[in-house]
């Protein structure tokens, strides 16, 4: 009997884990893959999507169209080059106050919420701003209150909705009752006139032939186009609207983003109650009313999905142009409001449905590329 001596058995080594990489902002990927397709540069044209152009040259058509029909109504108007320049002057103007509220209203809607109270809170900052006691603090403490009362009201819409868990049309259309109630009891329902000299002039003065609050619209525009396209805040704010989860899970705090997108359409508000007190020399608690349809229609039209995670700031711009075109034609023709009513109702509806048109045929495609890609 001979003694077998056993065998070692070779001990299998571990495989080696690799490193975990640390989480992937999926805005930054978003934001790296339109880098890519376009050959390491993000266009200013388009902006924050990919057919970002292609929608915005479809608003100049219609911007153009629109005009046609302008000319062929009136031809003795549109052959005035003196007439068409005011005329055009006077549409910037009249969309300045409205194209304010919308560049809030399309970070809220990008960031997947809905603002109802814009326009009560635009008559609030300006009621609260034209009270004899605001008003004995001059021009400055008219302006810091407007801006204050709407960062404020926003903020409340941004904590119930982030930290209080409440739907976003439900807070903010509570929130719009309310708004437009204190305003009312501040008021006494009655028109605040508006004393300062320095706020009355803003919509009266003239920089080299273009109003002041065309400059003012233009200003917060380029800033909401800065902001939304290059910063950290704007990458963030398409990632929270198109994949909270995914957003959360990357290390942006979704709550606190969520709360100041309201902050930052309350303040967009201020600016505007500013400026439409300037326009009336005074304020009441029935001004700046269904402005939040305007806003929401016109960033829609524009381009900004409703479920959140796509928009653009260029594409709200035209929106709310194309709407204060539509608006200074059918007074250039005499014909009624309802009617305006019923046109400006039947582009939303195209629009939406353009949209879902568009998700659709987009989803169809992934899901072909996929099981393409499986096989």
């Amino acid at each position: 009997m001979s003694d077998a001596t056993p065998t070692p058995t070779a001990t299998p080594e571990r495989p080696q884990l690799p490193a975990q990489s640390p989480p992937v902002d999926p805005a930054e990927t978003a934001v790296a893959s339109n880098k890519a397709g376009s050959g390491g540069k993000l266009s200013w044209w388009r902006g924050d999507g990919g057919d970002g152009a292609k929608r915005n040259l479809g608003l100049i058509g219609v911007l153009a169209a629109l005009i046609v029909v302008g000319a062929v109504t009136k031809p003795d108007l549109y052959g005035d080059p003196n007439w068409v320049w005011n005329n055009v002057l006077a549409i910037l103007q009249l969309a300045s106050v409205v194209g304010v509220v919308t560049v809030g209203m399309t970070f809220v809607i990008i960031g997947g919420g809905i603002d109802l109270s814009v326009g009560a809170i635009v008559a609030l900052a300006g009621v609260w701003c034209t009270t004899v006691a605001t008003q004995s603090y001059g021009a400055g403490g008219m302006i810091f209150a407007a801006l204050a009362v709407g960062i404020c009201v926003g903020l409340v819409n941004g904590v119930l909705i982030s930290y209080g868990r409440l739907v976003p049309f439900i807070a903010t259309l509570a929130m719009l009752v309310a708004a437009r109630g204190l305003a009312a009891s501040i008021s006494n329902k009655q028109t605040q006139v508006s004393s300062s000299t320095f706020i009355n002039d803003i919509a009266a003065r003239k920089v080299i032939g273009i109003p002041i609050l065309v400059y003012i619209l233009g200003a917060v525009v380029l800033a909401g186009w800065v902001v939304l396209n290059r910063t950290t805040f704007g990458r963030r704010t398409i990632a929270v609207g198109g994949n909270p989860e995914a957003a959360r899970l990357a290390g942006i705090n979704v709550r606190r983003h969520t709360m100041l997108l309201y902050a930052l359409s309350g303040l967009c508000c201020g600016i505007a109650a500013i400026m439409l007190t300037s326009q009336a020399t005074s304020a009441q608690a029935a001004m700046a009313n269904l402005y939040e349809l305007d806003a929401i229609a016109a960033a829609i039209i524009g381009g900004t999905l409703l479920s959140g995670g796509r928009g653009t700031i260029v594409g709200s711009l035209l929106g709310v142009i194309i709407f204060a075109t539509i608006t200074n034609l059918f007074a250039i023709n005499g014909l009624s409001i309802e009617a305006q009513n019923m046109v400006k109702g039947g582009i939303i509806v195209a629009a939406v449905l353009v949209q879902q048109f568009q998700f659709k045929s987009v989803t169809r495609l992934l899901a072909r590329n996929r099981v393409t890609t499986a096989t």
